[in-house]
């Protein structure tokens, strides 16, 4: 049996990522393949979630983002999105101790103004109770978009050139990542996606610039620590050069 102690995992502390997005991708299939109603597999997902954000907290991790309900997502069939906000109802309060506990701050991501009055409310509990946490932050991205995070960040940019608070000279890819939902966040250093998809799926499309991608075959309810941590270790042995040449290498690369 493998040890749940994060404490015998061997990582490179100088090179943990300090931002870790994931698409959470595989549930219904999960729940497909156990002749289960759809729903089944998102309530394992979420057990999923709890797992591996406390295993991110244990490993130094310090922005966790997670892509929980896409902007096309509301396009779904009416139960499955009715029983995906129960779902997220549930899982805001049930977790709000163990947040606390863990001294992980709780933020949302997307269009939280499409989510039900109730979830709302409980998302403002959480958000405020966990507010002043700094182990951890956990992004929930909610009815979110990257293309209207970035159409909604231009329009804003728009205004304020309209009401000349800003002029054109002055936009630059810092004011732009200003006005985006993540401001004041590292950009994601890793996106994992599981269940084997290789695309982004309309996810922090302009954060995702130069971070690192890997695709796990896992769907989403099986996704496990011990996963995570092979991965954070293949993500280890990675060259980032962010467009440049390495010192080390041949003219040839």
């Amino acid at each position: 049996m493998k040890s749940n102690s994060i404490k015998d995992v061997t990582l490179n502390p100088e090179t943990i990522p300090s931002h870790v997005a994931i698409i959470m991708d595989g549930n219904g299939r999960w729940a497909k393949k156990r002749l289960m109603n759809r729903v089944k597999g998102h309530e394992q997902g979420s057990k999923t979630v709890r797992t591996i954000v406390t295993a991110c907290r244990e490993l130094g991790i310090g922005t966790v983002t997670l892509y929980a309900f896409s902007t096309e997502n509301w396009a779904r069939p009416k139960h499955e999105v009715k029983a995906l906000m129960m779902l997220l109802k549930k899982f805001i309060v049930s977790e709000k101790e163990t947040l606390l506990k863990h001294n992980i701050q709780l933020n949302i991501i997307g269009q939280v103004y499409k989510l039900p009055e109730d979830v709302k409310k409980e998302i403002d509990i959480t958000m405020e109770a966990t507010r002043n946490n700094d182990k951890l932050l956990l992004n929930l991205a909610l009815s979110y978009g990257s293309r209207e995070e970035i159409t909604t960040a231009v329009k804003k940019i728009a205004k304020k050139i309209e009401l000349k608070e800003l002029a054109p000279k002055d936009i630059t890819q810092d004011l732009i990542s200003n006005h985006l939902y993540t401001k004041s966040m590292p950009d994601p250093d890793l996106i994992i996606r599981t269940s084997g998809e290789y695309r982004l799926s309309n996810f922090l499309m302009w954060q995702a610039a130069y971070s690192e991608i890997y695709i796990s075959d896992t769907l989403w309810p099986d996704f496990s620590k011990e996963e995570l941590i092979d991965i954070l270790k293949n993500y280890q042995e990675r060259d980032r050069r962010f467009g440049k040449v390495a010192c080390s290498t041949s003219s040839d690369g």
